[in-house]
């Protein structure tokens, strides 16, 4: 993500105050958990608020983060079925195969990119008050930092806890809940897992204000409709159709925005598109040559001849089993034969921008939410996933089933990160592992494990 009118040597020590975590060799013996990073410079000035929730959103686009990681663990874990795994990284290849340990790297560095941007957004809900050009202004900041923390401990329940409907969400550990910015380590900031509900709340609690707060037009950075779309993915996620619906028919009604007529043209935005953002994408993360991290691209993506730009590392070859899931005609069979492999043309720009939601997803979560419902809030279901249908190039469907609108949902969402979560959701095997199997579930890293003794780690590791 590429920050404008920044003066980027100034703001180093800021950013760096509130919260970068140090990678280097570790020489202490008191060494802190990860969602505890320190903060030593206050808050004094609206510019020092600026500055941080800049740093929050550098946070956000790390590599371990939205930049990538998060969504390629979402789609790999123990998923055999779509997608040939040939990689030499030793944890992502355990995630995969459903080998993964406690001390596993790429769990590890999700867990701290996550907590290390939580804190971040502490820190500027901390100092508000110091926000005092307009109210709008502080609306805008505040608004912006809460959607920050609420998506991170969104992809943190998903990833380290047990799904909704897996047990009890009342009493199933989720993840340690921090609310407020750590600035040096004491007891306190050992904290145990709070229950997957208190997290489902709190991220709801942070989105609801969120979209109350945010302007509905903010560049690249988060508006009222990317905070809606997110809540609508919340509540899908919580079994909640009433508000899932809801939620993204006030997208689809409220934002403005437009499905591409062209679905090929969402992707290659900095090959193709001249490094513009597809105005489908409710959020993205923005990538440049100079600025921002693509994972997906990393491990989806190969150079492939004759296309200039294309790059990855050719990780992750796509089934032939997938692909013969797509109808005859269906634009969305997006697939380049490259060395005897498929692989999905998504992510082939070495520059590409991150889709973290797009439009496409809200018509089928509103379709889905009305037929459990039996409703027709904004349209009737049917509508919807003709819709999205017609810009896929094919026939509308004269009848509808629950089975139709997911299979729609898997094929145009394929591959964008919505593997692992919508198979617990609809409660669907992962390749050769059952929905609720404790290996779709993340290990706590054992690095928390080992300084904050009030933790429990997932069953299996």
């Amino acid at each position: 993500m590429k920050f404008h009118n920044m003066q980027i040597g100034k703001y180093l020590t800021v950013i760096a105050a509130s919260g970068i975590l140090s990678v280097g060799c570790e020489k202490r013996l008191d060494i802190g958990p990860y969602q505890s990073i320190s903060e030593e410079r206050a808050l004094n000035t609206e510019g020092d608020v600026l500055v941080t929730l800049i740093g929050a959103y550098d946070g956000l686009q790390s590599a371990a983060g939205y930049g990538g990681e998060i969504m390629v663990l979402n789609d790999l874990m123990c998923n055999s079925a779509d997608i040939n795994f040939t990689g030499t990284f030793a944890g992502l290849n355990d995630a995969y195969n459903g080998l993964m340990v406690s001390n596993n790297s790429f769990a590890t560095g999700t867990w701290a990119a996550a907590y290390n941007t939580i804190n971040r957004s502490n820190n500027v809900l901390s100092a508000l008050d110091k926000v005092t050009s307009s109210p709008a202004k502080k609306n805008s900041v505040e608004g912006e930092a809460l959607f920050i923390r609420a998506i991170n401990y969104f992809e943190l329940v998903r990833l380290f806890a047990k799904s909704v409907g897996d047990g009890d969400a009342n009493t199933n550990p989720g993840v340690p809940l921090v609310l407020t910015p750590t600035r040096g380590i004491t007891d306190e900031d050992y904290k145990a897992r709070a229950s997957v509900k208190a997290i489902y709340d709190q991220v709801i609690a942070d989105l609801t204000k969120a979209e109350s707060l945010l302007p509905s037009s903010n560049g690249f950075y988060a508006n009222k409709w990317a905070a809606a779309a997110m809540l609508s993915r919340v509540h899908l996620m919580n079994k909640n159709y009433t508000e899932a619906g809801a939620a993204a028919n006030r997208v689809i009604a409220g934002s403005g925005r437009t499905l591409n007529s062209d679905f090929t043209r969402l992707w290659f935005t900095f090959i193709n598109n001249g490094g513009a953002m597809p105005s489908e994408y409710l959020f993205g993360i923005k990538v440049t040559a100079q600025d921002g991290a693509n994972s997906i691209n990393t491990y989806f993506g190969r150079t492939i001849g004759g296309m200039p730009g294309t790059a990855g590392r050719s990780d992750c070859k796509i089934k032939a089993a997938h692909i013969a899931q797509y109808e005859a005609g269906d634009k969305r069979n997006y697939f380049v034969l490259s060395g005897g492999n498929y692989y999905t043309m998504k992510h082939l720009d070495r520059f590409g921008d991150v889709p973290v939601i797009r439009l496409a997803e809200m018509y089928l979560t509103r379709a889905e939410a009305n037929f459990r419902n039996s409703t027709s809030v904004g349209a009737a279901p049917l509508t919807d996933v003709n819709i999205i249908r017609a810009r896929a190039g094919l026939q509308p469907l004269a009848a509808l089933t629950l089975d139709a609108i997911t299979k729609e949902r898997k094929l145009e969402l394929a591959f964008e990160g919505h593997t692992i979560p919508e198979a617990k959701r609809l409660q669907q095997s992962v390749g050769t592992f059952a929905w609720n199997s404790p290996k779709l579930i993340m290990p706590i890293p054992q690095r928390e494990m080992d300084v904050n003794k009030k933790l429990v780690q997932n069953t299996g590791y």
